[in-house]
């Protein structure tokens, strides 16, 4: 006789399905993450409002850090394209994945222990091996052999530099000079300081990539073509 017990149809109908059983883990795991959020938010002074607020700021927290920063520009130095109080969005990843700074770019450094102890605003005119000389006899900046035309950018009434200098820019470093030359205290004025007035790439922040304040001013910064026939000696890049 056979003695194994077989399921009625109560046994059967009794038993949950895998679609409930499923339904109710669900449930409960959406439960949980209700109460979670539900808690935090009852904690908060202002609940889902201020919860709201903090990731928003956490996010801005963490692209200012990592991706891009704004900067406000604190001096004359850089007229007449940045004025004293425009904000230019500085690009923090641009030099962060093999690139390294051109000359022409516009970069923002920490100048501690260089320049001062603040961050400045710059436009790069020589890389690591440029050999930077002023002036020719038209009165032009040379790099590696190369007059520059500066005229696009440079301050109106300003000439290239009334400081003669003739540098070799150590690999890893750059020399800097503001497009308001007469207004600017930049590599000329750091030939007998720490570093021989060179930026050691390791200490730029990021490139200014966009004035984005006020609207009135709004523009992408470019890479000026004076730059772009200049040739390149050792690791340097034009």
């Amino acid at each position: 006789m056979d003695t194994e017990a077989q399921p009625t149809e109560r046994d059967r109908s009794s038993r949950p399905s895998d679609s409930e059983e499923t339904s109710d883990t669900g449930a409960r795991e959406g439960r949980s993450r209700s109460s979670w959020a539900a808690r935090i938010t009852d904690w908060l002074p202002g609940g889902r409002i201020t919860l709201t607020l903090l990731v928003c700021l956490a996010f801005l927290l963490l692209l200012s850090m990592f991706v891009a920063q704004p900067f406000q520009i604190p001096s004359a130095s850089m007229e007449q394209g940045l004025r004293i109080g425009d904000r230019v969005l500085v690009n923090k990843l641009a030099y962060r994945f093999g690139a390294e700074p051109r000359r022409g770019d516009v970069v923002v450094f920490d100048g501690t222990g260089y320049f001062g102890d603040a961050d400045y605003i710059k436009r790069v005119v020589g890389v690591g091996g440029d050999h930077v000389v002023c002036c020719d006899e038209e009165g032009r900046i040379e790099v590696n052999g190369r007059s520059v035309d500066e005229s696009d950018f440079l301050y109106p009434g300003d000439s290239p530099s009334t400081v003669p200098f003739d540098v070799v820019v150590p690999d890893g470093t750059l020399f800097v000079l503001g497009d308001h030359r007469g207004d600017s205290a930049d590599s000329r004025d750091h030939l007998g300081s720490p570093g021989g007035g060179m930026i050691p790439v390791g200490r730029v922040v990021g490139r200014a990539d966009w004035i984005v304040w006020p609207s009135a001013h709004w523009a992408r910064l470019h890479r000026p073509s004076a730059y772009a026939r200049v040739p390149a000696t050792g690791g340097a890049h034009g």
